[in-house]
This record gives C-alpha cells, sequence and structure tokens, in this order.
C-alpha cells in the first residue's frame, strides 16, 4: 500500500524535482518506508511505499526491460503470481517478485485488457516514455482513491488532494457548486471535488493523456445478472467465493490484523482469518459501544482483541486532522472512530482486514427491509399518496406520519443512498443568498443511476445506488484515508472481483428473507461465528454527536464556529445558529444536519482559513 502523484507540466526538470519531493512528502503517511522518483522534460513521478510485498526489491517507479515503461501503483494485486507466469511464458523478463511489476509488463503485453485481468485494489499511472502518454486506472468498486486537476496548462494527479497543493501551478479554490448535495449526501458526490478544475476518477475507469487532452473510458461497470438458482446453491456459491477471497487477501509479507466490532460481517472475516491480533474502538456512552461483544468473540476464536474507550473530547479535538485527511468534507460520523480504530491497529501491524461491502453485496441495510405495511401502502396511487401527505405533513406527530411523508415519492426521488440528512428545500433554506438556486437538485445526481436499473425491483435499485455512491464515495474513502493516515493498509475481502461474480447473480428474495436482510450471507456465517453475532442488526459505529453537543461544553465549540466571519460566505448565520440552539434548547434534534454543517465549516477552516498546514494527532 502507497501513495502517488504526479504532474506533467512546462516545468524545468530541476523545478520538476523539487516540486515532486514537496507534493511526495505531503503523504508520507501513505508510505514512510520509502521514496522514489522519476523525472523527464515532460512527466515527473513521486511515491512513498509501504512495504508489504517483496520487502527488499518493490521499489518504485518500477520499469519495465528497456526503461520504457515506468508505474508508481497503489494497491495490492491478489492474482499477480497467476498474471506473471503467463508473462514469463510470453518472454517477459522480471527482477522483482512484486506485484508491481506486473503492471509494467502486463500493460507491454496486454494494453487495456490488462486492467480487467487484475484481482485486486488499486490506482496506479503508467507512463509510456516513448509515446509520452500517461495512463491512469482506479480499480473496479473505488477501494482505492485517484484523482486529478487539469486546469487546461497544468495536468496534476494522485492519491490525495493534498498533495497537489504544493505544485506551483495549481491553484486552490473552493468549488462552491459542491456544497448543496454535499449537505444532502453528508460526502462529495459531484465528480468535480470540493477543489475547482480537481477531479476524482470513477470506479472501474482509466484515463489516457497526451499532448494535453484527457481521453476517460470506462473499462468494467458493476451491474447485476440475476440468476434462478436454489438458495442452497447460493449459500455454498457464497461461502465458497468468500473463504477464496479471505485467503487471497491475507497475501502478505509482515503480519495481517483485523478490525472486530459486535456484527456479523467483522465477525465473519476473523472466523476465516484467525489473526492474531484484533482491533476495536467504542465510546464512553451506553448503547455507543461494542467492544464487550468483540472482546466476547476475540476469546471464542482465541484472538488477542486489542481496543479503545472514546471520550467526546477524543472526537473533536480529532476533527480538523479527520478532516485534512479526507481532503474533502466528510461528515460520516463512523469516519472519526475509523481514524482512532487505524491508530490503534498501527501500534501492532501495518496490514488489516475489515468488513466493508458486505451490506453492498448482500443487501444488508436496514432500508431495504421494509415492512408488509409499508410495501401495502406503497400499493397505493402515487397521487393519493402525496395528497394525503400534503395533509398531514403540519400536523402534530402521530403514529404513521413518517410513513406517509416518506413514501410519497416514487423511489428515485425519496432513495439516495444509506444517508438522506437534508432535501433541496433545507439546504436552500439555510444556505446565503448567493449559493440559493444555482445549486443542482439531489435527483438529477442520482437519476442516471436509476435508468441503469430500471424495470428491477426496488430492492435491486436501492442496492445499486448504495454500490455507486453510498459505497465509493462514502464507505471507501473513509475506509482508506483513515487508515493511510496512520500507514496502515486496509484490506475488504467482501469487495473482491470474484465475490461480485456469484453476489450479482443471487435473487433479492434470498436477500431480504424471513425478515432479515443479507439473510443468504447470514446463513453462510451462522455455520462458523455463534448465531447471536450472525443475527444482530446492523448498528455501524454509533456516534453520540447530537448528544455531546446538548452539553455546555461541545456546544460552545460548534458555537463558536458557527459565529465566524467568513460563515457568511456560505450559509445564513442566523438560520444554522438557530438551528444549533433549537437542538441545545430540545426543542427538536437537528443532530446530522449540524454535523454535515459543521464538518463543511471545519473541513473550510483546515484548508482555506488554516492554510492546509499538516495535522497529526497524538493518542
Amino acid at each position: 500500500m502507497c501513495g502517488f502523484v504526479g504532474f506533467m507540466d512546462k516545468l524545468n526538470q530541476d523545478e520538476k524535482r523539487k516540486s515532486i519531493k514537496v507534493m511526495a512528502d505531503r503523504i508520507i503517511h501513505r508510505g514512510p518506508d520509502e521514496e522514489g522518483y522519476f523525472v523527464d522534460d515532460d512527466v515527473a513521478l513521486g511515491h512513498r511505499r509501504l512495504s508489504i510485498i517483496d520487502l527488499s526489491s518493490g521499489q518504485q517507479p518500477m520499469f519495465n526491460e528497456d526503461g520504457s515503461v515506468v508505474v508508481v501503483f497503489n494497491g495490492e494485486i491478489y492474482n499477480y503470481q497467476d498474471i506473471k507466469k503467463d508473462l514469463e511464458a510470453k518472454g517477459h523478463m522480471f527482477k522483482t517478485n512484486s506485484d508491481t511489476e506486473v503492471l509494467v509488463h502486463g500493460y507491454e503485453e496486454y494494453k487495456e485488457e490488462l486492467f480487467n485481468k487484475l484481482r485486486g485494489m488499486f490506482g496506479f499511472v503508467i507512463y509510456d516514455i516513448k509515446n509520452k502518454e500517461l495512463i491512469g486506472v482506479r480499480d473496479y468498486f473505488g477501494i482505492k482513491p485517484f484523482y486529478y486537476y487539469d486546469d487546461g496548462k497544468t495536468f496534476i494527479f494522485g492519491s490525495e488532494i493534498k498533495s497537489f497543493l504544493d505544485h506551483p501551478n495549481f491553484v486552490k479554490e473552493v468549488n462552491k457548486q459542491a456544497l448543496k448535495p454535499f449537505l444532502t449526501f453528508q460526502y462529495s458526490v459531484l465528480d468535480e471535488t470540493f477543489f475547482k478544475n480537481t477531479y476524482r476518477l470513477k470506479p472501474g475507469n482509466y484515463f489516457k493523456f497526451k499532448d494535453g487532452k484527457i481521453e476517460i473510458k470506462q473499462y468494467f461497470k458493476a451491474e447485476y445478472m440475476k440468476q434462478n438458482d436454489t438458495y442452497e446453491s447460493y449459500k455454498k456459491q457464497v461461502k465458497e467465493s468468500l473463504e477464496d477471497s479471505v485467503k487471497c487477501h491475507q497475501i502478505s509479507d509482515v503480519e495481517v490484523g483485523s478490525y472486530l466490532s459486535g456484527g456479523v460481517d467483522s465477525s465473519y472475516i476473523v472466523s476465516m482469518a484467525k489473526p492474531d491480533k484484533t482491533f476495536t474502538v467504542g465510546f464512553d456512552r451506553t448503547g455507543f459501544d461494542e467492544s464487550g461483544f468483540a472482546k466476547d468473540l476475540s476469546k471464542i476464536f482465541n484472538t488477542n482483541n486489542y481496543n479503545r474507550v472514546l471520550t467526546g473530547d477524543d472526537f473533536f479535538n480529532a476533527l480538523p486532522v479527520v478532516q485534512y485527511h479526507t481532503d474533502e468534507p466528510h461528515a460520516n460520523l463512523s469516519t472519526v472512530p475509523l481514524f482512532f480504530l487505524s491508530k490503534l491497529a498501527r501500534e501492532k501491524v501495518k496490514v488489516v482486514l475489515s468488513g466493508e461491502g458486505a451490506d453492498e453485496m448482500y443487501g444488508g441495510y436496514n432500508e431495504l427491509n421494509v415492512s408488509k405495511w409499508i410495501k401495502a401502502y406503497c400499493k397505493l396511487p402515487l397521487a393519493f399518496r402525496k395528497c394525503l401527505a400534503n395533509k398531514v405533513r403540519d400536523k402534530k406527530k402521530f403514529k404513521g406520519k413518517r410513513i406517509i411523508c416518506q413514501y410519497d415519492r416514487p423511489l428515485s426521488e425519496r432513495f439516495i443512498g444509506n444517508a438522506f440528512i437534508m432535501d433541496d428545500n433545507e439546504t436552500e433554506d439555510i444556505l446565503c443568498n448567493d449559493l440559493k438556486g444555482n445549486g443542482i437538485k439531489f435527483a438529477d445526481i442520482i437519476k442516471p443511476y436509476y435508468e441503469d436499473v430500471k424495470g428491477m425491483d426496488e430492492i435491486t435499485q436501492m442496492m445499486y445506488i448504495n454500490m455507486h455512491f453510498w459505497l465509493a464515495k462514502d464507505m471507501l474513502l473513509k475506509a482508506d484515508k483513515m487508515s493511510m493516515a496512520n500507514s496502515v493498509e486496509l484490506r475488504v475481502p467482501f469487495l473482491d472481483k470474484e465475490v461480485w461474480n456469484v453476489a450479482r447473480k443471487i435473487p433479492s428474495k434470498y436477500l431480504i428473507k424471513d425478515g432479515e436482510t443479507k439473510k443468504v450471507f447470514r446463513d453462510v456465517a451462522a455455520e462458523v461465528i455463534p448465531e447471536e453475532w450472525a443475527k444482530r442488526r446492523k448498528l455501524g459505529f454509533p456516534v453520540p454527536f447530537f448528544m455531546w453537543i446538548k452539553e455546555e461544553k461541545y456546544f460552545n465549540k460548534v458555537k463558536d464556529l458557527f459565529m465566524q466571519d467568513w460563515v457568511a460566505e456560505f450559509f445564513d448565520k442566523d438560520k444554522i445558529n438557530k438551528m444549533l440552539d433549537d437542538h441545545y434548547a430540545g426543542v427538536e434534534n437537528h443532530g446530522r444536519k449540524l454535523y454535515n454543517i459543521y464538518i463543511f465549516l471545519v473541513w473550510y477552516k483546515v484548508y482555506f482559513v488554516d492554510g492546509a498546514k499538516a495535522l497529526s494527532l497524538e493518542m
């Protein structure tokens, strides 16, 4: 696991060398073990290495035999040995036993066909020195990040946006159009990031950059191909694909540990991998700490569990550091405990396994498991449901009101993924006058994705939206950024190409069954972990933020930021402060909305008010 950065511009070689060194140093947390560079008249490549495989000879940038092709790579290729054998049979000569070298020879031999041959997580750039052409590639699901900056004069690319800041021609300017959808989704969703002219390469995409022009193509698309088969057959296929994936994800020349919560996903991974060390964090509030479950399971599997209980001070003190490392504002509450979990793990191991992706693969979110009463209600004509919702919307709370108001729209207008913080009207209400009316509507953002699954059942449609939004832009981003902030490689066995080839076929009736989410996976897990863990309802990383800001200490901390003069550049200060005051007084619970606002302001302060200074946190 590593980090890379590079650029093409008109700077001379000496200027390139100075710039690429500073840029790579900015992401030293991604690779504190080694550094490497390649510079010519046209391009500069920088690499920071976290040594995992072939510790002695896997340095980057890495070249082919005649030095005409060079690569910088972040990730792991789990089937590299098989690809290497094929390439050697075709006459390619290898100098190392690293997975990185497979990429340069593989591109020579297969060109773009290489990308679909890879099994793993990856972001990499290949530079064809003779043809002066860059090829950048991101993995199938977006496990590893990939960004690029293109203003028509300078082209910069890398694992993290923060490394771009140190290029002399990078113009740091906030993209205000990204704010409105962020307030709805809780994460950055537009192709153009919160930094103008800076974009994320989509999962399953690659680009070619030559003569100042970029061409982007898709080589992989996560599509469902539902097939009828027996429940027992799918159980067998899920079991076999997961066992194989966990085995592949343990390939390493250093020790591999595992994260462990009280849920079924990480518990299953631990049961299969049998690591010596597991890691857990929780909060010092009743109902917000699953570390007890993790300790109990660790005893059952005879692993050493390391854990930490976090306080409100821990949480708030970490927020600027966390937002620095996420590059863009990221308001998933679980990002902070994941940061501390990775910090805890780094004291013992370099590599950890984690349970991200199980819910997306097997239908694990509670929103997918609607009651028979809701299903019946949704069969009523849409016009009737809209009329009823309009009549009761301003009424006092009563049993059933939430359902009436929530299901007055088609699925494409009420489901955007696992988080829906504010609708368009709510965001418009709190934005400053200059930003009102000029932001894209959330339904327009997700509409093309609903078109991809038009005609499929609602469970499949929701899973598809989760796969392309919640998973790629939220869950995997925080998993990578928080682990790499602490120089830890995080691996996700559920998000494996071969696991997906099974999961994509499973009918919805086997995923949501007998009142349970991800039923087929839970039944597989129940064969190797105690039933209590296999059947446990999903909790995620519960964080008591809404409770903390009812305490004077933390209320004042948020209030101080909300009152800053520069906040008026984005928000109606009176509106957001009234929201905060009402929450503090117990008038209404605005906890999640306030957190979105607060996180954006913390991020903006870090990057634009305080000058984007590198931040770290001592435990």
